[in-house]
């Protein structure tokens, strides 16, 4: 099994749990990381469209690991899956070049998990928060995975990072098929 993990930070200077997460990824066999502000900076029209869509038809798994930015995507990764998952590659007539892969959200959240509920200041779980991302999913045909999320992850550190390390890591050695 193959594993793409798609990193975006929109302030990668600030990342302690996110440049954590990546290097669990770097680690790991049988994953390829692509780190969208590090190859691109903070152009979001920058892209190499065909490389980057190669690296997702060499993947099994797709994860995209980021920070939750205002209750959405970072914008570089909006503008990725904008540019990158084109009409007629990854939908439309002869698109189906994602169809039956695994989507996987990795995602990060400065606020507690409280925050994140029907009772919490935005009242919406992080499942809600996500929709689009699982509408996106299941409308090119792949297969969506619960998403893992970590809340209080802005300053993370010591056995807290470690815990999220390790989750992390049980996550991206799955077998397909059982997330």
């Amino acid at each position: 099994m193959k594993t793409l993990v798609i990193v975006s930070h929109p302030y990668p200077e600030q990342s302690t749990a996110i440049k954590a997460l990546q290097a669990v990824a770097e680690r790991s066999a049988n994953v390829t990381v692509r780190n969208l502000e590090s190859l691109y900076g903070s152009d979001l029209a920058a892209f190499d469209v065909t490389a980057e869509q190669r690296a997702a038809e060499a993947a099994d798994r797709i994860v995209f690991l980021f920070p939750i930015h205002w209750f959405n995507l970072t914008p570089m990764l909006k503008a990725y899956l904008n540019a990158v998952w084109s009409y007629g590659w990854a939908f439309g007539p002869g698109g189906t070049a994602l169809k039956n892969k695994e989507m996987q959200l990795v995602v990060t959240a400065g606020a507690t998990e409280f925050t994140y509920s029907s009772e919490g200041v935005i009242q919406s779980s992080m499942d809600e928060v996500l929709t689009p991302m699982k509408a996106s999913a299941y409308y090119i045909g792949m297969q969506y995975n619960q998403p893992l999320a970590f809340y209080e992850a802005m300053g993370a550190s010591g056995a807290t990072l470690n815990e999220l390390e390790h989750r992390f890591a049980e996550r991206l050695q799955a077998p397909l098929g059982s997330l």
